[in-house]
């Protein structure tokens, strides 16, 4: 497989998500880094983005509620090349009735190679890397390949029932 660079540049985009459950302990953690944080741009789902902004004293880029469509706003974003890291501190104990949305934006994150951290511990290690401040190069599978594939298909009319629609 042969792979391409996306480069992130010294100021990261850091998209925040963080459960009801949660909410307390991503602010906490925001609290607790909001001197590396404010360097850079941060972006999050709704009430979380809402929390954060008061937190941090800086403008925050808020999407929609994750119920709502901001889950896959991020997911989105991610495909874009718009996100460079992703803290998403999920309720493991709470069912999540946009659970779906939820798997959905992990394996964006995946695909795209963007370094994910789900627990307080792993969002540490990830905001004390020394990579954080500078340019970094993730690699990507270019997937340029898998887009152009071709998938046989017979594209012939289909045959005439006298029912339904033509």
């Amino acid at each position: 497989m042969t792979y391409k660079k996306i480069k992130m540049a010294n100021r990261k985009r850091i998209a925040l998500v963080a459960h009801d459950g949660q909410k307390q302990s991503i602010v906490d953690w925001v609290r607790y880094n909001k001197a590396v944080l404010v360097e850079h741009e941060i972006l999050a789902t709704g009430t979380t983005g809402g929390l954060v902004e008061q937190v941090l004293g800086i403008p925050v880029k808020k999407l929609l509620s994750g119920p709502l469509g901001g889950d896959q706003q991020i997911g989105a974003l991610i495909v874009e090349g718009k996100v460079d890291f992703l803290i998403f501190f999920w309720d493991p104990l709470a069912a999540q009735p946009h659970d779906p949305d939820v798997k959905a934006l992990l394996r964006m994150a995946v695909v795209w190679n963007v370094p994910v951290a789900c627990d307080r511990a792993t969002a540490d290690f990830i905001v004390s890397s020394p990579l954080l401040h500078g340019e970094y190069e993730r690699l990507v599978p270019d997937y340029e390949a898998y887009a152009k594939r071709s998938i046989p298909v017979e594209l012939k009319p289909a045959a005439k029932s006298g029912k339904g629609r033509e």
